[in-house]
């Protein structure tokens, strides 16, 4: 079973940087874009950044400017990072490997970011 594994996620202060990296355990195949959705506590997941097959990026406005999202999707790697954090960028960070409807799209475990005021 191929697998996303997000790893970078930990405590930082405000101010700080951190730099999260996501890959497959194996090939997914039929992979239309790769990105970063985060959850916040009591909150629905939201999208934080994507890349697409062609390179082209979409930030959410909360983070444009500070994070910056870079990757090779033929090679289901993902990178994002983050710089300049605010507290209300803690929340569990996601891996997502998008795909057409039929394929279905593979998500990792999740990584913790915290920032600290």
């Amino acid at each position: 079973q191929v697998q996303l594994v997000e790893s970078g996620g930990g405590l930082v202060q405000a101010g700080g940087s951190l730099r999260l990296s996501c890959a497959a355990s194996g090939r997914i195949f039929g992979v239309n874009a790769m990105g970063w959705y985060r959850q916040a506590p009591g909150a629905q997941r939201e999208l934080v950044a994507t890349i697409t097959n062609s390179g082209s990026t979409n930030y959410a406005d909360s983070v444009k400017g500070r994070f910056t999202i870079s990757g090779d999707t033929a090679k289901n790697t993902v990178y994002l990072q983050m710089n300049t954090l605010k507290p209300e960028d803690t929340a569990v960070y996601y891996c997502n490997a998008q795909r057409s409807k039929w394929l279905g799209d593979y998500w990792g475990q999740g990584t913790q970011v915290t920032v600290s005021s």
